[in-house]
């Protein structure tokens, strides 16, 4: 399954090359949800939080209200959570996950008491791990933080507190240069719960050779250049 992303950046839609380089950004914002409505899932995601550069709150507001009750559409939010508040804010606005991805780790280890906090307080159902990774080790902070841990290492940690992971190949992301099917062959392997991919996907043949893996596509870049609809 593909699910489009909206990634926000001083109020704008915008595709990052290994979440840096700025490639293209969409000011209508509130439009791309028709564009997107024909997919049962949609990401929000707030970079400028998830780099603490700022925020763009009500525009996520906004955005998760109207895709959920305009168009049906179920939506994971992420970018920033860090506290169990705003995790329950965006539950309340009617997410039906939220991705957690900093906030997961402390100290370069799994942050399990934020996260068993967190799940009695909303549910591991409403929860997702980012663990995005560059050159095979887990990255936080926006990307720009890595551990030395490597996604396979903390997967059975996390599995009680969460319903599923969000893996980014960083390598690849906003490149457009395809999909690592080996690697996310290998984090296929490790965990039991569902993982979404993400990076490098630019083709409809990647998504259909994921899906045959049991993993769904998170999709920007060749989303927004039409390479795949």
């Amino acid at each position: 399954m593909l699910i489009p992303c909206i990634d926000l950046q001083r109020g704008e839609a915008v595709q990052l090359v290994h979440g840096r380089t700025r490639e293209l950004a969409v000011p209508d914002v509130l439009g791309l949800l028709k564009r997107f409505s024909k997919y049962p899932w949609l990401h929000i995601i707030d970079l400028d939080a998830a780099m603490r550069k700022g925020e763009n709150n009500r525009l996520v507001r906004r955005l998760c209200a109207e895709a959920t009750r305009r168009y049906k559409m179920k939506v994971r939010v992420g970018g920033g959570i860090r506290t169990t508040p705003r995790a329950e804010s965006f539950i309340k606005l009617g997410a039906q996950q939220t991705i957690i991805g900093s906030a997961a780790f402390r100290k370069g280890k799994p942050n399990l008491t934020f996260l068993k906090k967190l799940a009695r307080k909303i549910g591991r159902k409403h929860i997702v791990v980012a663990l995005d990774t560059a050159k095979g080790r887990v990255v936080i902070h926006g990307w720009r933080t890595p551990l030395s841990l490597e996604p396979r290492e903390v997967f059975s940690a996390l599995e009680p507190y969460c319903s599923g992971f969000l893996c980014t190949d960083v390598d690849r992301e906003g490149t457009m240069r395809g999909a690592n099917l080996q690697w996310f062959r290998t984090l296929r392997a490790a965990t039991h719960l569902p993982v979404i991919a993400a990076g490098g996907i630019s083709t409809t043949r990647e998504i259909r050779a994921l899906e045959k893996i049991g993993m769904d596509s998170a999709v920007g870049m060749a989303l927004y250049k039409d390479r795949v609809r």
